[in-house]
């Protein structure tokens, strides 16, 4: 059975004691027949849009295979093709796409018979068509991203960290260069031969592929980024469309999303990081910036939107929540966002509840975040400032859990002093009147 909800127009109450937040739910589908897999219980994964003959197309995975519609009229929005995994069923976990020269690419992470799939998308909405089928090349990988200026693929996760393809042949992918300096690429944003890598628990890296044309050629490394403020499983990130920002989520609970200034690649440093505001375990997934925009999906929170015109300053302005449960324990809720429609209606996954088409208006407030006070630069050199309107007491504890330092705040900007503290990580609370309001982490360095 088919379960599709349509809605449109709902009020948002936002975590702001007295501010709203109007957005537009233009569409939900799911399908209830499909099983969940076995693990996290998703049915659905990953996303993407496309626009063909005129019409804008949303897609997203599910454990049986991946799913196209046709959502140009959101309100009369209807599945037009479908295509099977090689690999389906409770085992699937991860699907992921990209597409390129009129061509969807198509992966699974997950079964001894996943595929590479490419699927002519040319005839959309009428209908589609698998040109390209086979475990020859890889049986899994995690994810997948085309250079679409260099025809080049990148499949991260593959038989090695990660394999680059050539792509001058669209339904012929020859690989060209194995990655394997690393033990694990997870993703890859890569522009212009210029490859952002999230490499795990090692970090981000930023290597030059534009001499990799031929196996036996070497990219060149531009940049490794491993000490930041919550530095864990480096999951996934984005660049902004001049090459100067990159979004950054670590794919740990209760880790904030990092905003790196990457102008100068000798010179990597965060700007700012953000949370959702929600609950202290929230978790970022696979972030997406457009224009002044990032638009992040959370585990359990739903799709946030935050405005970082100001890169120092990002503030919170959209929201719609997508996972009902009010709990932060595992893997659920939003995984994937997709912004580029002409239309600027936004497609968002949710591993339990399917696929959403949303219209995000002009905000007519800022969404307060509750949890976080801000507490900027972080990393500090001599001093950082935390901005505060509600706490009295902030504490400093090094990395073995001893108190290097405890001061009076009040409701105000308040300097914070280093003095001879050494470089390194270390960790703060904010008390008011003896109640824990927040805990965070903060870098010297």
């Amino acid at each position: 059975m088919r379960k599709i909800i349509l809605l449109l127009s709902i009020t948002l109450l936002t975590i702001s004691s007295n501010a709203q937040q109007t957005a537009t739910l233009l569409y939900n589908w799911q399908d209830t027949s499909l099983v969940g897999s076995w693990t996290y219980d998703n049915t659905y994964n990953e996303c993407w849009g496309l626009v063909v003959n005129d019409r804008e197309i949303a897609i997203i995975g599910s454990t049986a295979g991946t799913h196209f519609f046709d959502v140009t009229d959101p309100a009369n929005s209807t599945e037009v093709a479908f295509v099977a995994g090689a690999y389906t069923g409770g085992g699937v976990i991860h699907r992921d796409y990209h597409d390129f020269d009129g061509y969807l690419y198509v992966v699974c992470d997950e079964g001894s018979s996943s595929t590479l799939q490419i699927i002519d998308i040319s005839d959309l909405p009428n209908s589609v068509n698998t040109v390209y089928d086979s475990n020859s090349l890889f049986v899994k990988s995690h994810n997948i991203y085309i250079d679409t200026a260099t025809a080049k693929l990148y499949a991260c996760a593959s038989n090695t960290a990660m394999d680059v393809y050539d792509l001058h042949t669209p339904t012929n992918p020859t690989l060209i260069y194995s990655y394997n300096a690393v033990g694990h690429v997870h993703d890859a944003f890569v522009r212009n031969d210029t490859a952002f890598l999230n490499c795990g628990n090692q970090g981000l890296r930023v290597l030059d592929f534009s001499m990799v044309n031929a196996m036996g050629d070497q990219p060149t490394q531009l940049a490794t980024f491993t000490s930041y403020p919550d530095a864990g499983y480096n999951h996934s990130g984005w660049l902004n469309d001049d090459g100067t920002i990159y979004i950054m989520q670590d794919e740990n609970h209760g880790y904030d999303v990092k905003i790196l200034d990457v102008a100068d690649l000798t010179n990597i440093s965060v700007l700012a990081t953000f949370n959702s505001g929600v609950d202290p375990q929230s978790m970022a997934h696979n972030g997406i910036i457009k224009g002044n925009l990032a638009y992040i999906p959370y585990y359990h929170d739903g799709l946030r939107v935050f405005d970082i015109s100001d890169p120092s300053n990002p503030t919170q302005t959209w929201e719609y929540d997508t996972y009902a449960p009010n709990s932060h324990a595992s893997y659920k809720g939003a995984w994937g966002v997709y912004p580029y429609l002409p239309s600027g209606n936004i497609i968002v996954s949710d591993m339990q509840t399917g696929l959403y088409i949303f219209e995000c208006g002009t905000p007519t407030s800022v969404i307060e975040n509750k949890l976080a006070h801000k507490l900027y630069p972080n990393p500090a050199t001599t001093e950082f400032t935390v901005q505060n309107s509600t706490a009295d007491k902030f504490t400093l504890y090094n990395s073995l859990g001893a108190k290097v330092m405890e001061q009076e705040i009040n409701e105000n900007q308040n300097t914070i002093y280093r003095g001879s503290l050494s470089n390194g990580l270390y960790f703060y609370t904010i008390n008011k009147k003896g109640t824990l309001i927040e805990s965070g982490k903060v870098l010297f360095e």
